[in-house]
This record gives C-alpha cells, sequence and structure tokens, in this order.
C-alpha cells in the first residue's frame, strides 16, 4: 500500500508547498564550500586516505570510482562491495573493523554476465547473499550465494527480472523476504532466496522535488531497507545518478511494517548538493549502518567537484536520530574532517598499485574490461613479470588490465618487452569508445586519443623499453627510457582528458589507468610502479 501526496494534510507526509518553497530558497542561496581544513594522509604508493591519525577522518572513505556502496555488517566485522560494471573479475569485496579503514578481499564474480549495477550484499541466517542487476541482453537480476564472505560463491542464478535495477534485500516481520526494487516497487523471494514467488508489484510514490531544482531527472532508484526499533525505514536515491551536480539526492520514509504505508520523511532530502561550488556532487544512493561504538552513519557516493573522471567515490557521513523516530545527515558538505567512530580494529588502509608481478593479483587489484569467457588464461606470471597474451589490434579490443586510482594527480611506468610483430603499452581508458594512452610495436609508436589512433612516429627503442604517463589534473604527458627508468625522454605528445567521464560518453565509469597488449604473440610487463603526486 503506498500513500499518495495528496495526503500531506494529514501530517502523514511533508512535502508540500511551504516545504518545495522553503528548499527552492535555500538552494538558491547555497553558500560556497571552503576546502578541506587539513589535507589528507597518505597511504601506500602515496595514495590519498581518509584517516588522519587523529581522531578524525576526510572524505572520501574510499577515493576512485567505489559507486553505489553496499554495505554488510557481519558481527564486528564490515564489508562492502559496489558496482563493478563491465570489470572482471567483478564484485570486490572490501573488509573493514573500523568502518574507516578498508581493505580488499577478493573478486567474488569471475563469469561474465553483463554490467553490474548496484548490488544488494546480505546475510540471512548464515547464508551470505549478492543480489546483482546487470544491463545485458536482455537486463535482468541475478543471485549468487555462499556460506563464507569468501566463498566458494555459487554460480549467478537468473531470476528474469528485466525491467528493474538496484534490487535491495528485505525481510519482513512476518519473516517473508522481498527484493525491493528501482520505481518504488517490490516483488517477493522464495524461503530460500533464489527464486522469485508471484509477480512485481508497486508499494512507494517516492517524494518529488520541486520542479525548479536542476537534476537529470526523477529516476527512483537504490532503494535500501533498514530496520531499526520500531519501524523499517526506506532510503531512496532520486534526481539522477549523474547530470548536474545538485541532481542526485537521498530521500527516506518509514513503515511500521514491510508491507507500508509508507509516510515520507518530514525533512526530505537528507542530502542534495545545493551548489556546484560544493566539494561533493551528485550526493546520493545511502545505506546506514551501526558502528563499532553504537553510533549510525550513512554510506553513499558522490563525484569530487571537477573530478567526473574519478567516478563516483564511497562517502560517510555521520546521522543522529531524532526523539520523534526520524534521523538526520550530520555531515553538512562532507567538505571539512570528521570525528570518527570509536571502537573497532583499525586495519591497513587501502593496497599498494605497484607491482612486482610475483602473483596474479585478479579481482583485488587488476580488473579486465569486458572479458570473453576464456579471458584469464591470458594472463600469467612468471619471474617477476606479467605475460599477457595479445588480443585484437588496439585497446579498443583487446580487454586491457586496468586499475582504480583514486588521485587527481598521479604516474604510473612500467618496463614492457614485445614479441615480434605484437603492440603494447600503457593508457587512460574510459571504455572501448574513450581512451588514451601511448603503445608501441618493434618500428613504430602508436597514440591513442579520443578512442583512435592518432600518430605513428618511429619507434628508435626496439622491443623492450620503459613507459611512463602522468596525469596531473587532467593533463597528460608520456616520458620513455631505454635504462630502466634512471634516465627520461619526453615523448612530443600531449593530451588533456577532463572530458573523459560519463557526462560525455555515458556508462557511469571513470579514466582507470592500465596497460593492455595486441596482436601476435606475449608481451611482458616488469616493474609496475604507481604513484600518487
Amino acid at each position: 500500500m503506498t500513500i499518495s501526496r495528496r495526503d500531506a494534510m494529514t501530517g502523514v507526509l511533508a512535502a508540500g508547498s511551504a516545504m518545495a518553497l522553503t528548499r527552492t530558497d535555500r538552494a538558491e542561496s547555497a553558500p560556497a564550500a571552503t576546502a578541506p581544513a587539513t589535507e589528507w594522509k597518505r597511504g601506500p604508493d602515496n595514495q590519498r586516505i581518509a584517516d588522519l591519525g587523529d581522531g578524525r577522518f576526510l572524505n572520501p572513505l574510499l577515493s576512485g570510482d567505489r559507486p553505489d556502496p553496499a554495505i554488510l555488517k557481519d558481527g564486528s566485522d564490515y564489508y562492502m562491495t559496489f558496482s563493478s560494471f563491465d570489470s572482471y573479475p567483478g564484485i570486490t569485496i572490501w573488509h573493514s573493523r573500523d568502518l574507516i579503514n578498508w581493505q580488499p578481499r577478493k573478486a567474488v564474480l569471475n563469469k561474465n554476465i553483463g554490467s553490474v549495477w548496484a548490488v544488494s550484499l546480505e546475510k540471512y541466517k548464515g547464508r551470505y547473499f549478492l543480489y546483482i542487476p546487470v544491463k545485458a541482453e536482455p537486463n535482468s537480476i541475478f543471485v549468487i550465494h555462499a556460506d563464507s564472505i569468501d566463498g566458494p560463491w555459487s554460480d549467478p542464478i537468473d531470476l528474469k527480472l528485466h525491467q528493474h535495477i538496484d534490487p535491495c534485500h528485505a525481510v519482513g516481520e512476518d519473516g517473508s523476504r522481498w527484493l525491493f526494487l528501482s520505481g518504488g516497487d517490490r516483488i517477493r523471494l522464495s524461503d530460500d532466496g533464489l527464486s522469485t514467488v508471484g509477480e512485481v508489484e508497486h508499494v512507494y510514490d517516492p517524494w518529488r522535488y520541486p520542479d525548479t531544482w536542476d537534476v537529470e531527472g526523477f529516476a527512483p532508484e537504490g532503494p535500501k531497507i533498514h530496520r531499526h526499533g520500531d519501524w523499517f525505514y526506506m532510503l531512496t536515491a532520486v534526481g539522477g545518478t549523474a547530470g548536474p551536480p545538485t541532481g542526485h539526492m537521498v530521500i527516506a520514509a518509514r513503515s511500521k511494517s514491510i508491507h507500508g504505508p509508507w509516510e515520507q520523511h518530514p525533512d526530505n532530502p537528507l542530502v542534495h548538493t545545493q551548489s556546484a561550488d560544493e566539494r561533493w556532487w551528485s550526493r546520493g544512493h545511502a545505506s546506514l549502518v551501526e558502528a563499532p561504538d553504537k553510533s549510525w552513519w550513512a554510506v553513499y557516493h558522490g563525484y569530487e567537484n571537477g573530478l567526473w573522471t574519478l567516478g563516483r567515490q564511497t562517502l560517510l557521513d555521520p546521522v543522529e536520530w531524532t526523539p520523534d523516530g526520524w534521523f538526520r545527515m550530520k555531515g553538512g558538505d562532507l567538505a571539512q574532517p570528521i570525528a570518527k567512530p570509536r571502537g573497532g580494529q583499525a586495519l591497513a588502509h587501502g593496497m599498494a598499485l605497484s607491482d612486482d608481478f610475483r602473483d596474479l593479483k585478479l579481482g583485488a587489484k587488476w580488473n579486465f574490461f569486458r572479458p570473453a569467457p576464456d579471458e584469464a588464461r591470458r594472463a600469467r606470471v612468471e619471474k617477476g613479470a606479467l605475460i599477457l597474451t595479445g588480443r585484437g589490434t588496439a585497446p579498443v579490443d583487446s580487454s586491457p588490465l586496468l586499475l582504480i586510482a583514486g588521485d587527481p594527480a598521479y604516474e604510473f611506468q612500467c618496463d614492457i618487452e614485445i614479441a615480434p610483430g605484437g603492440t603494447a603499452g600503457l593508457i587512460l581508458f574510459y571504455d572501448d569508445k574513450l581512451y588514451c594512452g601511448l603503445g608501441f610495436d618493434e618500428t613504430r609508436f602508436v597514440t591513442h586519443q579520443y578512442g583512435m589512433e592518432r600518430g605513428r612516429p618511429a619507434n628508435p627503442y626496439g622491443r623492450r623499453l620503459t613507459l611512463k604517463v602522468s596525469n596531473r589534473h587532467h593533463i597528460v604527458s608520456y616520458h620513455l627510457s631505454r635504462d630502466g627508468g634512471r634516465t627520461w625522454s619526453r615523448f612530443d605528445r600531449g593530451m588533456e582528458v577532463s572530458g573523459y567521464h560519463h557526462n560525455v560518453r555515458g556508462g557511469f565509469l571513470m579514466l582507470r589507468p592500465g596497460l593492455y597488449a595486441a596482436g601476435p604473440g606475449e608481451a611482458k610487463f616488469r616493474d609496475f610502479r604507481f604513484r600518487a603526486l
């Protein structure tokens, strides 16, 4: 059952004209955000990390493209994962014990079933479940399950839900299991959670913002259901995921029963970027989670001001429960440091992106883009080298190996040796239609820009060289070395890549550093070094 906005006069909903006027005025007069009061701490490879080491943290919680966070509290452990789209192995599980410091464990999806969007990570009666929406032909929602968070995970089971995205598993007060879906819909699950029962039903009409706001579109999605005290709370994203920086937002509703009726939060929207001057844009897709010290927090994503190329990064916002049984977010625009929750064991945060290739870190670190079923067979490590069999002719059809880098400035380098007739190189890759980089065969370089080959100057280095790519706030340069990086010469091609992002190309991805091998034979990659600047 759904309560319509016509019931606002009864006090059940609070989205009437007076509130619309207030929020419109607030959006138009929002002050410009200040820069952070302090800089980030630095972790492996000089990458920024959230924990400042003084009892505070500074967002992003996880930098780089970590969108649509799905978080699970499992006793004293926290697990979180994100949309992995066309990257495989996909759905990497991250682990924390204090909500602030996170370590990757492993990727749980190895079979390419399509572009993975916002998942639901749950534990029910001792078993872990992941409900996985994919963009494919046709779109659908799958489920996998495991008795341990580290697997083995089952093969994907197709639930044949072709019209919805963003599932959220929920258990009712009567023990019934449900998937809540985009658009305010839901469908019942079987008792084992591995199939659906009956038909999709519409149960909730989300709160609507005033039509004077600059948004991408209504797009109610990403429902998250939490039971707290006597209430079920539903958080929903509206306004569109990207587009204008002021579009994406978080709204909430509650009900005494999983079956409704749902009443709107009187202060919707709870999170909303009001001005492009703020540090974080397009904030939305929130979940609630309880910290080790019993405080409450919201985890959601947002774009960093001016850095669409980094994708949607994971943010953490303190939550306060109010006497009327509602809650509010307290972090403002998240531009300033915030006191950490207390308790829990702090793990070492993040991971080095540099790689000596003693082992093959597929999933936790490296991902193939849109791989074939046998893609993993192309890669192996041997005597401190990544051996990658060539595929295709260029990055467009070579399924490159990519990393997620979360700093606005960085450089990476690698010693590369190619087989006769082969081509290899380093790239900045958004998708197969939009990338740039530098590769070489034994006689010529090949420059990539806008997803095309732009020039083939002569290569005097032969079949082995060390190549370095620098991305300094979207200004890209290349350097070459024949002595392993002791001396460098600059390659005569520079690029500007601020437009390599979703609002130009679509796809919800980020600009990722990586490497590729094309043509016949195998390429050897040694001593991959990454450093944030």
